[in-house]
């Protein structure tokens, strides 16, 4: 019984097998000029984030400085024993997550709303104008910004602390009183870096289709109805995505700011992680310490911005991968 083949079955049978991965190192092939872009960049991540990666040793190590890595007592876990009973450490931790928490919860749908309004208004030379005004205040270092509240607050001649006296009230040391210190720190992240962060939702906004507004617009919608029902849903992947990411970083409280902010007086409500390392590595030379915090402060991120990813996986099915 014989069987006869058509001619697409003979070009199948006689065809090559393909080679898999092939069509990959075709896309690469075709697009060399795009990959060698990524050149510097890999290479700066390798040199200045992988690499120094091997100095995590020092935290198993009495590190002494003069005998380096190789010639260092091995300690095994015996610094982070001493990080998990450590008394000040735990306050440390507590005024980090206090910090961090008010950031996210208060500061954090504010470039949302800075956004959506922006998106409503309709005059180019004003709603430019306004992105230049909030934008300003993120190109300032940290050192102008906390000198101009130390003015702006200050007990003796303060802007503020002259409309409290004028309403019969009594000055108010911030920056020295245990009780506000954690208000100005969020409240001057707010103020600084507000404006900067809408920017990411504007992006994002932009590319929602006209066509929904429009379509939304004919179906009776006003201004308030097209931001709640298209324009908000539009941004909720990003929202997520910025959100998720910022877990990551729920125990870096702004290490930068409060070192130009606080003082001696005010460590026990605003001293952070990032500030105890600071102090203890290059203060105290404790370095095997300051690495095991730091370890620390990294592999709590590193869990957090995992779980945050699965429970929007989960709850909203959005997710960064």
């Amino acid at each position: 019984m014989s069987v006869t083949l058509t001619e697409a079955e003979r070009k199948t049978a006689h065809a090559k097998p393909k080679v898999k991965g092939s069509g990959r190192w075709k896309l690469v092939v075709t697009n060399y000029d795009l990959y060698l872009l990524l050149i510097p960049g890999i290479l700066f991540l390798l040199i200045f984030k992988y690499a120094p990666m091997y100095g995590i040793i020092i935290a198993f190590q009495d590190f002494n400085i003069f005998d380096g890595f190789m010639g260092s007592k091995f300690v095994g876990l015996d610094q982070f024993e001493k990080l998990i009973h450590s008394e000040e450490f735990y306050q440390v931790f507590v005024n980090t997550l206090l910090i961090s928490v008010y950031k996210i919860v208060l500061l954090f749908p504010i470039p949302i709303i800075i956004a959506l309004f922006l998106n409503e208004v309709r005059k180019a030379f004003f709603k430019k104008t306004i992105q230049t005004i909030i934008f300003l205040p993120h190109f300032l270092s940290w050192v102008i910004i906390s000198g101009l509240f130390i003015n702006i607050l200050s007990p003796s001649g303060g802007l503020v602390n002259n409309v409290i006296e004028w309403f019969g009230g009594t000055p108010i040391s911030f920056f020295l009183d245990n009780q506000f210190f954690r208000s100005v720190v969020v409240f001057t992240a707010g103020w600084k870096e507000s404006g900067w962060n809408a920017i990411i939702f504007i992006a994002a906004i932009a590319g929602i289709e006209q066509e929904q507004y429009e379509a939304a617009s004919i179906d009776g919608a006003g201004r308030i109805r097209q931001m709640l029902h298209i324009t908000l849903p539009g941004i909720v992947p990003t929202i997520v995505l910025i959100l998720i990411l910022r877990m990551g970083y729920l125990l870096e409280a702004g290490t930068e700011q409060i070192l130009t902010m606080y003082n001696s007086v005010v460590y026990q409500s605003g001293d952070v992680i990032g500030t105890f390392v600071y102090r203890q590595g290059l203060g105290q030379q404790d370095y095997s310490f300051s690495t095991a915090v730091g370890l620390f402060n990294s592999l709590v991120g590193f869990i957090l911005i995992v779980a945050g990813n699965e429970l929007s996986k989960k709850l909203i099915k959005r997710s960064i991968w």
